[in-house]
Formats: C-alpha cells, structure tokens, sequence
C-alpha cells in the first residue's frame, strides 16, 4: 500500500483590507508505510506536559505548539521513509478568475502535486494508493467534487488504483505531521525564516511555485 498526506497552510483569501497572507502552500508527505510517521506523532504527543497534552485534546497543531516540539516532530519526519512535495502560490500573481473559484484553484493545484508524484513515483504506483486530505471545508458538496475530480483525474492518467478521503488530524494522526512539514515552507516563503524548513529539507523531493 502507498499513503499521501495532504495539508495547507496559510489562507485563500484575496482581500487586501484584511490580514490575509501573501502565499498559500499545499503540501505533501508520501510514504509506503504510515506507521513510522504514525509513532513520531504519538512520540512527540507523549512527551508533552500533561497540562499540555489535556488542552491540545489529543492533536498536535504546528501553529501552537512550542518551538522544541516542532523541532523535534521535524527532525523525527527526517528519520522515516517519507518524501515531501509542495506548490507555493504568490497570492498577488494568482489570475483574477482564480481568485473568485477558491476551491477549483485548490483542486488543481492538488492535482498537480498527485500528477507529480506519479510521474516521479514517489510511491509504489502498483498498490493500492491511499490519499488523505485534511479537512479544511464544511461544505459536503464541495468536499465530494474534491475526492471525485482527484480519483478521476489520477486514476484515468496514471491507471492506478486510488482511494481518495478526508479526515480530522484527530481521524489520521500522520496529517498531524503534514502539518508541521507545510508550516515550516510557508514560514519560509511568508516569513523568509528558514529555521523549521532546513530540518526537511532534505526530504523534499520538488518545490515550485505555481505562478512564478
């Protein structure tokens, strides 16, 4: 079997009067094996404090927790059998058209990265390939278009088998994960701070923008 985890970070919106950020980022963790990345994530929620561990309701989120804790979930990722692929988008370059379907931008700028994968292999194409998205809409129909065109499209390109799902960081525990991998390369593209990103770097296989 082969797993990829998907996660963002920053926001979508495209109003100047409101703080939003300057690059929106999609990443992805593929890997062959989940466990490994399973037991970093358990391993870094067992060292917290239990006050900590309480409040956090048993999900780690890269954005609160301490700067320790996300060097190490960081440096944990580096030591598994996992590759990392991400798209930046300089929202000021985004085409206008775009910028008014928020969720067809999304869509395929995800299927660039599953096209990517593919093509490179990053994960065994002959299994059974398992897509996990990080639940960011509340719209059912919106969630199904999104599962529907990334099985379609992939599954008629690359003639593979692909399940394609959306669940809570508490339903998967390996988009926990993704989460801090997609933290640390929009802190570098929003904050020109590269402190998180050179602990994975050397996991990331490809890294583009998508209007350059």
């Amino acid at each position: 079997m082969a797993y990829i985890f998907l996660d963002e970070s920053g926001d979508l919106g495209f109003n100047c009067k409101k703080k939003n950020s300057k690059y929106f980022v999609i990443t992805i963790l593929s890997t062959n094996d989940k466990k490994p990345i399973e037991k970093v994530v358990k391993k870094i929620h067992s060292g917290l404090r239990k006050k900590i561990k309480r409040l956090s309701g048993g999900v780690l989120h890269s954005t609160k927790e301490k700067p320790v804790t996300r060097k190490r979930m960081l440096s944990l990722l580096t030591k598994c059998n996992c590759s990392i692929m991400t798209i930046y988008l300089n929202k000021s370059k985004v085409y206008t058209n775009l910028q008014e379907e928020k969720h067809v931008l999304y869509n395929y700028v995800v299927n660039i990265l599953l096209d990517r994968i593919m093509k490179k292999k990053l994960v065994d194409i002959n299994s059974m390939i398992y897509l996990v998205a990080s639940k960011r809409e509340t719209n059912k129909f919106l969630n199904e278009n999104f599962k529907t065109y990334l099985k379609s499209q992939i599954s008629n390109k690359h003639r593979v088998k692909i399940d394609v799902s959306i669940k809570s960081p508490s339903q998967e525990k390996a988009l926990q994960a993704v989460d801090f991998v997609s933290w640390a390369i929009f802190r570098k593209c929003e904050m020109e701070d590269e402190t998180y990103y050179r602990l994975i770097k050397g996991k990331i296989i490809e890294e583009n923008p998508l209007f350059p």
